[in-house]
Formats: C-alpha cells, structure tokens, sequence
C-alpha cells in the first residue's frame, strides 16, 4: 500500500484525467434507472462487456419492474444465462422487481438504504446508480479503484471501505462527482492488474507505484 498523496498532487492527477476525458462514462448500457440497477447488479464477478451482451435483447423486452416481472424468472435465466451465477442474480432480480412494483411505484429510489435493502444490491451496486443516474458524488470502489488507490497513493486503504472513506477525504470536491469513474477507467485500461502500462500513464510522475513497467 502506497503512502497518501498529498492534497496539492491529489489534484493535480484528477486535473489531468479531468483534461483528457471531461466526462467519464461507465460503460454498463442501460435505457434508466432500472435498467442501470438491473445491470449493475447482474455485473458482480463479471465484465461489462459480458453483461452488456445478455442484456441488449432482454432490456428490449424488459426494461421496466412490470414487464421483467411479466417476463418471469425462466425467461429471464435464459437471457442471462451466460453471466456469473446466473440463477442467484436472476432471482434476486425478480425480487428487487416485485419490491420495486409493490413498495415504490415501480421507480427506483434515489437513496443508498433505500437501494441496498433490495435483494442483491450492495453497497458498490447502490453507489453507482446514485452516481450515474442520480449525479451523487457516490464512490462506488471496484476491484480497479482498489488496486489504482493503493498503487499510486491516491486513496490507499486496507479494504474498500477505507478506499472509499479515502476518496472522499482527499480528492477535492470538484472531482468527487466523476472521481471513481475516472480511477476504475483507468485501472482498467492502464493500471491493469498484471501488466500496468506505466509508460502510456498520463499521470506516471505522480505515482508511487514501486514496480513500474516500461
């Protein structure tokens, strides 16, 4: 675990992300609220990607609580099928769904309790949908935003909690609204886990990773 950066280089690293990608996206496909909700849940232990290929055709037939309900769980599974326990999640979808429906009016609530007393969805799960769809400066901390907040001192922690304390202690306000897609964009496709491409970092001079690669 890297030692904490200080506040002056903190801002200085999401100055330049800021620079290069003004408005980070995630890269999850959804159509609104539910459709985000369902997806992130569905992409636990799995890669976007993967999730984003079972659900083209299922949010074309169900992208509301009612209609995935109506679709019932063995169609569901069948869409699904592909992606990491595939069974638990579709379940827990139906669950959430039928809350949902019964509890909320069929729209997704725009609070963290409110989102992880539904079925399946945990902390990280609330957190990104307050963030992408409600515009929170939610953390949602992933494998990648560990890993990126303990190489370079960013926001080092012991566990993902701790990250996500770090994050919203150090990163300045301004940066708190897109800060963890910036970190998870760039774990993924330059901070990688096994071959961290430290010579194509636009923020290499800051980090105090000690195994840089070429």
């Amino acid at each position: 675990m890297a030692k904490q950066l200080d506040y002056h280089t903190v801002r200085a690293i999401f100055e330049r992300f800021r620079a290069a990608e003004p408005e980070p996206k995630g890269e999850l496909e959804h159509v609104n609220a539910y459709t985000l909700l369902v997806a992130v849940a569905l992409s636990a232990q799995a890669t976007d990607a993967g999730v984003n290929k079972a659900t083209g055709a299922l949010f074309r037939v169900a992208d509301t609580p009612r209609k995935m309900l109506d679709l019932g769980e063995e169609r569901l599974v069948e869409h699904i099928r592909t992606i990491g326990l595939f069974r638990t999640k579709a379940a827990n979808v139906m669950k959430l769904s039928r809350i949902l429906v019964e509890e909320y009016g069929g729209e997704v609530p725009s609070s963290r309790a409110a989102l992880q007393s539904l079925p399946g969805v945990g902390r990280k799960t609330a957190n990104v949908v307050l963030n992408m769809w409600w515009k929170h400066p939610a953390q949602a901390v992933d494998t990648h935003i560990f890993r990126v907040g303990n190489r370079t001192g960013i926001c080092p922690g012991k566990d993902v909690a701790s990250v996500e304390r770090a994050i919203e202690d150090n990163v300045p306000t301004e940066f708190q609204r897109h800060a963890h897609h910036w970190l998870i964009l760039h774990g993924r496709y330059t901070c990688r886990a096994r071959k961290p491409a430290c010579g194509a970092c636009l923020i290499e001079e800051f980090c105090r990773f000690e195994e840089k690669s070429a």
